[in-house]
């Protein structure tokens, strides 16, 4: 590898480190404090102007939570314009989901299902970040003018599971790809299953869920609204154990795995269930939130291929710092593309 590349690797790397900061920064808020922006505030800056609401979100965000002006600046320019927007809670509100299945309170065990509420310009994740000249991730952040309430399930008192625009639209492209016998790990509140068993294409949709308190709220108070109950077929199992044991014996068109709540959570088992594919070599599989999960792969992936960059020669390591060096920056960026990803974590 030439010095040039070096250069462009550096680069990457500043770019990542500024990737996470961004990252940090809207967690910080989204987790300490996400009504710290309220109508009142806004209409501060704006003077009531709804068309600068998205303007006035973003200054407030860079500036609250930023110190050093020119960072402040180059975030709310480079990631805040093009991750921060108003949403039209119409489109939510209309969703077939929404429309037709209609919640009503009710307690089981430690488990409870109910309504969670966002407040006008509160901030939330609204789906995977946009990858921007393959290297700068742009989280995606939404918020209403509105009060918008939104199914929970609720665990101890504690949001545990829940139909958030970032659901929707995290799901849309999964919902589209499946057809056939499809097999669901993982049922929530039955926002895929619902939208499966929708589709014409779809003969049946079994659901492996483990935790028998949400299959009772299920069966009980969600179950009986949906168009087509009859395709649904729920089997308590452990998704991976089931994929293992029981999956040879079937043959599944459509495999959709959610058993997570986010990255943090999902990536061990995300490379878990990667490696059992093998088990049901004629379904297709798709996962919630891949996208994500594999950009934190590549980091990574990207920080262990630098570790071999800067090794010198009679060094314990002077092996793998030769491999590295006979790399070029374009076989770098293949290794870290998703494509190159997906197929990695099998043998990881």
């Amino acid at each position: 590898m030439d010095k040039k590349d070096f250069e462009k690797l550096k680069k990457i790397k500043e770019r990542g480190a500024l990737n996470y900061r961004v990252v940090e920064i809207l967690a910080s808020y989204l987790n300490k404090c996400p009504r710290l922006i309220t109508e009142e505030t806004v209409k501060e800056i704006t003077g009531g102007d709804k068309n600068c609401d998205e303007t006035a979100v973003r200054a407030f965000l860079a500036s609250a939570f930023i110190e050093d002006e020119k960072l402040e600046r180059l975030i709310e320019n480079e990631y805040f314009k093009k991750g921060i927007r108003k949403l039209d809670p119409e489109k939510y509100e209309n969703d077939p989901y929404f429309k037709n299945v209609k919640i009503s309170p009710k307690q089981i065990g430690n488990c409870s299902l109910g309504y969670e509420t966002y407040e006008p310009y509160e901030c939330f994740v609204c789906n995977e970040s946009i990858c921007v000249d393959n290297f700068t991730e742009i989280p995606q952040i939404g918020f209403f003018d509105k009060r918008f309430s939104f199914p929970a399930v609720f665990e101890n008192g504690v949001e545990w599971m829940a139909i958030k625009p970032n659901e929707i639209e995290t799901m849309r492209e999964h919902i589209e790809k499946a057809h056939g016998k499809v097999i669901t790990f993982g049922l929530g509140l039955g926002y895929f299953t619902y939208m499966a068993s929708e589709k014409e294409n779809v003969s049946i949709v079994t659901v492996i869920e483990q935790n028998e308190n949400v299959i009772s709220l299920f069966e009980n108070n969600i179950l009986p609204k949906f168009s087509h109950p009859e395709k649904i077929h729920i089997i308590k199992y452990d998704a991976f154990e089931y994929v293992k044991e029981k999956m040879g014996g079937e043959v599944y068109d459509f495999a959709f795995v959610d058993l997570w709540h986010d990255v943090s959570d999902g990536t061990e088992m995300y490379i878990k269930m990667k490696k059992s594919e093998h088990f049901a070599p004629k379904t297709e599989f798709s996962y919630w939130i891949e996208r994500s999960i594999l950009l934190f792969i590549r980091w990574k992936l990207f920080d262990k291929l630098l570790e071999g960059a800067y090794l010198e020669k009679g060094d314990t390591e002077s092996t793998k710092n030769e491999k590295f060096n006979s790399l070029t920056l374009a076989q770098i960026e293949n290794i870290l593309s998703p494509d190159y990803l997906k197929n990695f974590v099998k043998f990881i």
